[in-house]
């Protein structure tokens, strides 16, 4: 008999324990379960509800079925629905009547709010972590190449010289935000819903405040309401792993142009790369594929969970069951795909040749020829047309406008003198605006990240 059954006269059908049963996903929860009940048990005992030997015979009960999990010995049954049914289950097996009195005062509505909001909590504090190494990846690679030229792009068209560690710190920026996000998420979300039973409270003299401290929360949750049904944070870590996927799905995308021959800008290391079944020739970027393909699969489980709770009157409804699996999934993908685009980036080989030889081709220091006719009074419109006459002349004798001679460059316009320089060094290196390309600029960035990660690690 289920341990709600008292008012039924049948046993669910068979087909109603698969159909109903969150068991098979939601074990994963069961440390937050068993540290929750404990809290909950001991609050008991201090509001004299329990006597404190009955809430200390519940904790060695529920201490013994953890150990019980983690090694592999607990017997898991789909009759009992989920986690919290199967503990509380057999720890009345363990303790007899006395495990009767642990749901005292809650609802699996406040103690599945509980649970799975602190299992949230704690994969926040892991992606802090982890984006914060790949941070690191990125400043690393920035400080080996402040001066390393790499051609610019816009609408995948060279546009004008960048520097490679520029480029890299363009991501770390990226990814900052996400830290940034996981970290507010955290703090917006760390309040204790436990407590708040049902949907209306308790008419019993708890103290959430006791339990708040307990389990590490800041402070309750305002209303009880509202808490049992919220799934706001399950949504905001989806929407933060979308986010986070979709600019790893961005360097990933990089990272696959620049490792065909055509670019050949980067070497993927052999450890992080694979072969082909029928061509021995093969090295493919299947990691930054696959990170790339996973990231459609973190957007569709935002949008499935959003679905969910479109529509849902308050306060808990069944449909919220639907909440794990996505998050579950979401999480381990995202982690391991954040993890592997660390090694990836740390273990690639980063062909400067290749990358000078390409901002040698589409006229990269164009605007530096409309710049500097600026300078000399020209308006922007009409230095726009004398520099391209100039790259039409370039395209005529198929060099790059850099390759053209300052004589050539002077018969074109008579306000060009010798104090020109087209080069693509010069280009970089001039533009010395805050937050450009230039090396001083890029070294003032790595600064930034490099305090970023320290106030944050301290």
């Amino acid at each position: 008999m289920k341990l709600w059954g008292g008012r039924f006269s049948k046993a669910t059908a068979k087909i109603l324990d698969e159909f109903n049963a969150s068991i098979p996903f939601d074990k994963e929860l069961y440390i937050e379960d068993i540290e929750g009940s404990i809290a909950h048990s001991q609050m008991l005992a201090k509001q004299g509800i329990l006597t404190q030997k009955e809430a200390d015979k519940i904790k060695e009960g529920l201490l013994k079925i953890k150990d019980e999990i983690e090694k592999g010995e607990f017997v898991w049954d789909l009759s009992d629905e989920d986690i919290h049914m199967a503990i509380e289950k057999r720890l009345i097996e363990l303790i007899g009547d006395i495990g009767k009195k642990l749901h005292t005062a809650r609802s699996r509505n406040d103690q599945v709010a509980v649970d799975f909001r602190r299992w949230v909590l704690k994969r926040n504090k892991e992606f802090m972590a982890k984006i914060k190494e790949l941070i690191e990846v990125f400043v690393d690679i920035a400080k080996e190449h402040t001066d390393t030229i790499l051609p610019g792009m816009t609408h995948l068209q060279h546009a004008q010289p960048i520097s490679f560690g520029y480029h890299m710190l363009a991501y770390a920026s990226m990814f900052k935000r996400d830290y940034e996000r996981f970290k507010e998420s955290y703090k917006r979300n760390n309040k204790n819903p436990l407590g708040c039973a049902a949907l209306a409270g308790t008419p019993h003299n708890i103290d959430r405040f006791e339990t708040t401290k307990a389990l590490g929360f800041d402070e309750p949750t305002i209303n009880c309401l509202d808490s049992v049904s919220d799934r706001d944070f399950a949504l905001e870590i989806l929407f933060n792993i979308s986010m986070l996927m979709m600019h790893a799905s961005r360097i990933s995308e990089e990272l696959i142009i620049w490792s065909t021959s055509e670019f050949s800008f980067i070497t993927l290391s052999d450890e992080y790369s694979t072969g082909s079944s029928i061509m021995p020739q093969k090295k493919n970027p299947d990691v930054p594929e696959l990170i790339r393909g996973k990231t459609g699969r973190a957007y569709g489980n935002l949008i499935a969970l959003l679905t969910v709770m479109k529509g849902l009157p308050l306060a808990y409804n069944k449909d919220t069951q639907e909440d794990k699996e996505p998050v579950f999934d979401s999480v381990k993908n995202a982690l391991i795909s954040i993890e592997i685009l660390k090694e990836t980036l740390k273990t690639m080989k980063i062909n400067k040749e290749k990358m000078y030889e390409a901002s040698k081709k589409g006229h990269l220091t164009a605007t530096d020829l409309a710049d500097y006719l600026v300078k000399k009074g020209v308006p922007f419109r009409e230095a726009h047309h004398i520099t391209g006459r100039a790259v039409a002349l370039a395209e005529k004798k198929g060099v790059d406008l850099s390759d053209l001679s300052l004589d050539e460059l002077k018969n074109i316009d008579k306000r060009i003198s010798d104090d020109l320089d087209l080069s693509l060094e010069n280009s970089m290196k001039s533009r010395k605006s805050y937050g450009a390309t230039a090396p001083e600029r890029v070294k003032e960035q790595i600064k930034y990240f490099e305090k970023f990660l320290k106030e944050e690690n301290d």
